[in-house]
């Protein structure tokens, strides 16, 4: 019997699937069946299940279940499993689990037979009690090491016989963002066949879910990986169902579908990807229980230059596929290099060879072909001299910097590669360190890759907190090419530079890091803190960041009554209370330890470092975290459970830029006051609003004047227009409605798009809607009109106070403010429009034209008899005395014009203006006629008019 087993699933593998297939669909049936051994220990099974389970000498697992719940990013991860000794004596099970290094354990719980060991967190004591020695149970522990970003939680115990033991380990993280997405994964890992294997996710994100994908289970080989290669569709018994801000995952497969993906049990990762609705604003910002956590996250934004270093090791050691890996990875990445980027490459060993000497080299055709060529070359051999590359590297890079004319807003940084540890020139790791730190002098960021087992993970890891950059960990077996590629991704697309985050110093206090030197697409920056003003129905948030040309200043006041919206009761998977659930309180705890223990990674003085342990030890055993510092101990048996035994925790330099300010939390810096963001526009009389209504001002004649134009929608109006002098043009589309009932006109028309375009001293356009603005001066730059902003360039500001209105500057002379009219409730005959209104206009010239243009440097006369009757000219003084005549006539660049008093409400009707009204679409007011101003198309800058006659 033995040997025909072993034939058929040994020796024959065309037999051994539909045979093992079968089996499998017995096991299924046996093991959900024998799931409550303990009442049904006497049942009679077939022979063959007896020969199975004495060839089995383990307890088998009968369940394996894992539960979590995200909620903005935060994951509350609960693992349990059942392990069955149906056997005749006790036996040793072993519960292994592994977890992402970034998460904190926050409880773990053992059921073995009627007794049960609950963990309890505590503080790990310097020296190691001799009191908790093992009796017939061994301490949970980790495995010795880590697996690029994962770490294993172990656990064993002895089952008596015929009984059971029931598993159940809690974690948290907080999900970072790669490439444009979150990723969640679980690792499925039993190493036997499951009876009932269950993962449920659910996901609650109030911005709304995105781009939500489950690919296909992850080997070790691939893990670490941004993507695994043939994503194309979820593993067998997969479930996905979403609304807009709910997701719900499950896998659920059986022992015959487990079977077909691996028969030892080691099914791999399972995956969830998303990402979270967002647009260019100062981001999620969310509140809760006197907590807040801002999410930042901003799109469609041009990337910054680069000038890149990558200083690759071509030791002895690299021989064979690292090398061959990472030359591949580097001809890709070269290829992704932009046409504005600078870059060089260094190979070292025991020498240290420079591409190009003492310079850095533009992207060009033939200068990527070149550097191919180098990296061809580069042969393995001779010693690891890594202080003497990173030396070199950055005084190339500081030299380039000093002696060329480099964007001021361009980011620069190294790469450094390497699969060892020093073992030429300096090999002390404290002085290879601050030798790095005092070259590189905080001017640009490191970013460090290590390969395989030998490498000096806690040096490399060191050395990118300290400059600003992070660090990747990848296995020799793992393919190095796709993880270099992926890990140059993240950091290959900067899109914004000194990016920082302010609250009211009286509103906040124990702010997490708010300074980042750099923004990179797909990535996140995450801030946390605590309110002291809780009676405040709003936090101001102030967002300030380089882009390229411009300066940005992002601003908003959020709700803090935000109760119903952060609120998470009631949401599935949460029903047992886990996480209880001031998530976000829970994910400023997170946050503010992994600063901790980075600020701690970081410091040299002992004093100092035993100072910040402390602090995250106390607000590790506050939050019920195991860290570095605390031990999880069951509470009767005396069982422990502690991390892997470095000082650190892996992905704690995630954060994209990290560069941690200050060791114990820090108040928002002074000189930023509530209310800041109240200031009042000034604007002049000067408009065209409304159906479209125009008012002209002028100030000497103490009167104003206005008019209608009754045009057609989707006319392009020329408001504006002095391209040949100052450069600006300020063009107005109009949009279509019905007429309201009983009125004379056929159709009403509002402004929809206002273009203002300025070629002095550069070219830019601006391209305005009641939703958004869109920034062009040869970098497009989107942002929403519910978002206050400010966005800066050499000789434009744009800045947008939400809902409300949209003021431009240009050269600091001209100065126009749109007005947002948005209807919540809009009659059949109203549409959302805009409102155009000049503030300043002393930087156009005296030839501007328009129909607003053309009077802003004339004067217009008001005569005091009727059009028909030759009189003098009216003082000031007499105006008011002229408002009760039926018809008036006023004096236009030698043109007579009939007008009547009348009255116009302007700035979003909150205001009435006085003014003599001229009829007949402004007929011997304007220049020529209406159809002389439309223009051809938005960006129309031309005019119909030569020389305009004066005054």
């Amino acid at each position: 019997m033995i040997l025909w087993l072993c034939l058929c699933w040994g020796f024959s593998p065309s037999a051994a699937q539909p045979d093992s297939e079968l089996m499998a669909r017995y096991l299924e049936q046996q093991l959900l069946a024998d799931y409550s051994i303990v009442q049904q220990v006497a049942r009679r099974v077939p022979r063959q299940a007896k020969f199975l389970q004495r060839l089995e000498t383990r307890p088998r697992m009968s369940e394996f279940q894992v539960r979590s719940t995200i909620i903005s990013r935060y994951a509350f991860t609960t693992v349990s499993c059942t392990m069955v000794n149906s056997g005749s004596e006790a036996r040793e099970a072993v519960f292994e689990m592994q977890i992402p290094a970034a998460a904190f354990i926050s409880n773990f719980t053992m059921s073995i037979g009627n007794k049960t060991y609950y963990g309890e967190v505590t503080g790990k004591e310097k020296k190691n009690s001799t009191d908790d020695k093992e009796r017939h149970k061994k301490p949970p522990s980790p495995t010795e090491g880590r697996e690029n970003g994962y770490e294993t939680f172990k656990a064993s115990v002895f089952i008596p016989r015929k009984m059971q033991a029931r598993f159940i380990l809690h974690y948290e993280e907080l999900l970072q963002r790669r490439l444009g997405k979150y990723e969640y994964t679980v690792s499925i890992r039993p190493q036997q066949l499951v009876g009932r294997l269950r993962v449920e996710v659910n996901i609650l994100e109030n911005s709304g879910i995105v781009s939500l994908e489950v690919p296909p289970l992850r080997n070790s080989k691939q893990k670490g990986s941004g993507k695994a290669e043939g994503d194309v569709s979820p593993p067998p018994s997969t479930v996905i169902g979403h609304t807009k801000t709910l997701a719900k995952v499950t896998f659920n497969p059986s022992v015959v579908e487990q079977t077909k993906i691996a028969r030892n049990g080691i099914l791999g990762d399972f995956i969830i990807r998303y990402d979270v609705s967002r647009e260019l604003s100062v981001g999620d910002v969310q509140i809760l229980n006197g907590y807040f956590v801002h999410y930042f996250a901003p799109t469609d934004l041009p990337p910054l230059p680069k000038n890149v270093v990558f200083v690759l090791d071509s030791s002895a050691s690299m021989v064979g596929m690292k090398l061959k890996q990472t030359k591949e990875a580097l001809f890709t990445i070269l290829q992704d290099l932009r046409p504005e980027d600078h870059f060089n490459i260094i190979g070292f060993s025991n020498r240290i060879k420079v591409w190009q000497q003492d310079r850095l080299v533009p992207v060009t055709p033939n200068n990527i072909r070149d550097a191919k060529k180098y990296i061809h070359n580069l042969s393995p051999t001779g010693g690891t001299n890594i202080n003497g590359a990173l030396q070199t590297g950055a005084k190339l890079l500081n030299d380039y910097i000093a002696q060329n004319d480099v964007d001021a807003r361009s980011v620069s940084l190294i790469i450094f590669l390497t699969d060892g540890r020093p073992t030429v020139g300096e090999t002390q790791s404290s002085k290879i360190l601050s030798n790095t730190k005092e070259a590189i002098q905080d001017k640009f960021c490191l970013f460090t890759i290590g390969i395989g087992n030998d490498v000096d993970h806690k040096l490399l890891e060191r050395m990118a907190l300290e400059n600003c950059g992070m660090t990747r960990l990848f296995q020799e077996d793992e393919d190095a090419a796709s993880h270099l590629k992926g890990f140059y991704d993240e950091i290959g697309t900067p899109l914004l530079s000194d990016i920082r985050v302010d609250y009211p110093e009286d509103d906040v206090e124990q702010v997490t890091q708010n300074f980042f030197p750099n923004y990179f697409n797909g990535s996140e920056i995450i801030i946390a803190g605590k309110l002291i003003n809780r009676t405040s129905d709003k936090l101001h948030v102030e967002v300030t960041a380089s882009n390229s040309k411009k300066y940005i200043l992002l601003k908003t006041d959020v709700a803090i009554d935000l109760l119903s919206k952060n609120d998470i009761r009631g949401v599935p998977g949460l029903e047992d209370g886990r996480g209880d659930n001031n998530y976000i309180e829970r994910a400023w705890s997170y946050l503010t330890i992994k600063e901790l223990l980075n600020s701690r990674l970081k410091s040299d003085d002992s004093q100092e470092k035993d100072s910040l342990m402390e602090k995250a030890k106390s607000m590790a055993l506050a939050y019920n975290f195991v860290t570095p510092f605390t031990v999880l101990k069951m509470k009767e048996a005396g069982l422990h459970s502690e991390p892997p035994q470095e000082e650190f925790i892996s992905p704690s330099t995630d954060g994209i830029g990290e560069k941690v300010q200050s060791l114990q939390g820090h108040r928002a810096p002074s000189g930023m006051r509530r209310g800041q963001d109240k200031q009042r526009i000034k604007i002049s009389k000067t408009s065209a609003d409304g159906d479209p209504h125009f008012v002209i001002d002028f100030p000497s004649s103490k009167f104003s004047v206005c008019f209608n134009i009754d045009g057609e929608p989707g006319d392009i109006l020329r408001l504006v227009s002095d391209h040949k002098e100052s450069g600006v043009t300020v063009n107005g589309q109009l949009i279509g409605a019905p007429a309201p009932p009983n009125g004379h006109k056929k159709h009403r028309t509002y402004f929809s798009t206002i273009t203002i375009l300025s070629n002095k001293p550069e070219r830019s356009y601006l391209e305005i809607t009641p939703k958004r603005v869109i920034l062009d001066d040869g970098e497009r730059l989107v942002l929403s009109c519910g978002r206050s902003a400010v966005v800066r360039s050499r000789s434009l500001e744009v800045s947008i106070s939400a809902y409300s209105n949209i003021t431009v500057t240009i050269r600091d002379s001209i100065s126009f403010v749109i007005l947002i009219h948005h209807y919540k409730r809009p009659a059949p005959h109203q549409r959302n429009h805009l409102g155009f209104y000049i503030s300043n206009s002393k930087g156009l010239s005296s030839d501007s034209h328009g129909l607003l243009g053309q009077f802003l440097n004339h004067e217009v006369k008001l005569l005091q008899e009727s059009l028909n009757t030759s009189g003098g000219e009216v003082g000031q003084n007499q105006t008011e005395a002229l408002k009760t005549n039926p018809t008036n006539t006023l004096k236009v660049k030698g043109r007579l014009v009939p007008v009547v008093w009348k009255q116009r409400r302007i700035y979003n009707g909150l205001q009435e203006v006085s003014c003599w009204f001229a009829k007949n679409n402004a007929d011997k007011l304007i220049d020529g006629s209406y159809k002389d101003y439309l223009a051809s198309h938005p960006f129309d800058t031309g005019t119909s008019f030569g020389t305009i006659n004066s005054l």
